[in-house]
């Protein structure tokens, strides 16, 4: 675990994908992130489990739409590099696969740019989920991602870290919409459904007190209409083309993948 930052890193407050990185087990998170993820692990020590679940998801998701053909992906809210990033995970199906990862975290963009030096299917643009328009548009997607060919858009865990003004179906949509027939959204999202109300209390207190990110969990319903969905449709995370699910955490994640027609 580092303990002096890169310049331009914040440690003074808590970065989800530090968080995320920390619960995961990585070792670029700082005091501030592991003080803060073990508040909420005191609450449900499962929580780790939901991260890995999670993680899961992404790897079967990635690797069931490189099986089908699609070469090309936009990771949205990618986080810090971890074990199994989506490059690695696409080109072990198909070596050619392309990959952009999109954060605006400063300690993701100091880290994604030292993982992508060198690699010429693999760019990291910095930006922002609420901004879709300037995603697509940057210098980086625009020299990896040809959006005349099926394109697989990764929200993983990073639609709940928007609120509800600003849309984060909308966010789905204008994806969607930007995208050619044949492809994907692949979507995660932190849910209400089967969530034990007080650890829920609690998590909604710890973003509430957060002076950078706020958390919103959301109902089934208000998940499903960002996705319409292709089998086996809007599960919880750990149970997605799993033979024999695992039992649930006390927290839940919902995830789908939804076909662009």
């Amino acid at each position: 675990m580092r303990d002096t930052p890169p310049p331009g890193i914040d440690t003074t407050v808590p970065s989800p994908a530090r968080l995320y990185d920390y619960v995961l087990g990585g070792r670029e998170n700082y005091a501030v992130d592991r003080q803060f993820a073990e508040k909420l692990l005191a609450q449900a020590p499962e929580l780790r489990q939901t991260a890995l679940y999670n993680r899961a998801f992404l790897r079967r998701a990635v690797t069931l739409l490189a099986d089908q053909g699609v070469d090309q992906f936009l990771d949205i809210g990618s986080g810090l590099p971890t074990v199994e990033n989506t490059h690695e995970v696409a080109q072990r199906v198909n070596p050619d696969a392309r990959i952009v990862y999109v954060d605006n975290d400063p300690s993701v963009v100091v880290h994604a740019r030292a993982l992508m030096e060198g690699q010429g299917s693999v760019e990291f643009v910095r930006g922002d989920a609420r901004d879709v328009p300037g995603i697509l548009n940057a210098p980086g997607t625009r020299s990896l991602i040809d959006f005349e060919r099926p394109v697989a858009a990764l929200l993983v865990a990073v639609l709940h870290f928007v609120a509800d003004e600003e849309d984060p179906a909308r966010i789905v949509a204008d994806l969607a919409g930007a995208c050619p027939p044949g492809s994907h959204v692949v979507l995660a999202h932190a849910t209400t459904e089967d969530c034990d109300p007080r650890l829920q209390a609690h998590i909604e207190e710890s973003y509430a007190n957060s002076p950078t990110t706020t958390l919103r969990l959301r109902s089934r319903s208000a998940i499903e209409v960002m996705l319409t969905k292709v089998e086996p449709g809007l599960v919880q995370a750990h149970q997605w083309r799993v033979a024999e699910p695992p039992d649930g955490g006390p927290l839940r994640v919902l995830a789908g993948v939804a076909r662009v027609d």
